[in-house]
């Protein structure tokens, strides 16, 4: 099972904090689980990121924090590799907001973007947005968890078709 997950923060910084969280549950086949939800940040959302997402403060405040949304988050991800562009972006936060709670959140990562690197050489970028772009994938509310994530599901999908040096593990918990 794969976790492809997407997040949108408050920042790069360390007192950012998560707003949207999208996760895929798939199979290697096919998507078979989904979980989506704003996320109450309970810090201030700059007016950049509002820019470049279009989440401001009013749209989150009526939102579950983090904690509310924890259980649903475990259990879309659990016994799975997480999956993500820039993985450990991603990643971090996850786990940095499951410490707050004084919780171990331990997943198996698998980072699109170096997946690429390999799988497809040569390319200019690897962003998600070049990415997408080369290989025909339309990303829809670019910047918004659910649409990249959605795309990451597309990209992991050609990845695993094109990948013929067996370099993404078919199934953590075979």
């Amino acid at each position: 099972m794969y976790a492809i997950v997407d997040i949108e923060t408050t920042g790069g910084g360390g007192d950012a904090r998560i707003t949207e969280i999208a996760v895929f549950r798939h199979d290697g086949t096919r998507i078979v689980d989904f979980f989506h939800s704003l996320i109450n940040p309970e810090t201030y959302i700059p007016p950049f990121i509002t820019r470049l997402t279009g989440i401001d403060n009013a749209m989150v405040r009526d939102s579950p924090t983090f904690y509310d949304v924890q259980d649903a988050v475990r259990r879309v991800t659990k016994d799975a590799w997480f999956v993500a562009h820039n993985a450990r972006f991603d990643y971090g936060f996850i786990k940095k907001e499951f410490g707050a709670l004084d919780e171990y959140f331990q997943r198996d990562l698998l980072c699109t973007v170096q997946l690429s690197r390999k799988i497809f050489p040569g390319l200019k970028s690897y962003s998600l947005g070049n990415l997408c772009e080369c290989l025909e994938i339309n990303i829809e509310n670019r910047h918004r968890a659910h649409g990249d994530a959605e795309a990451t599901v597309r990209l992991f999908e050609k990845l695993l078709m094109n990948d013929r040096q067996k370099l993404i593990p078919l199934d953590l918990y075979q």
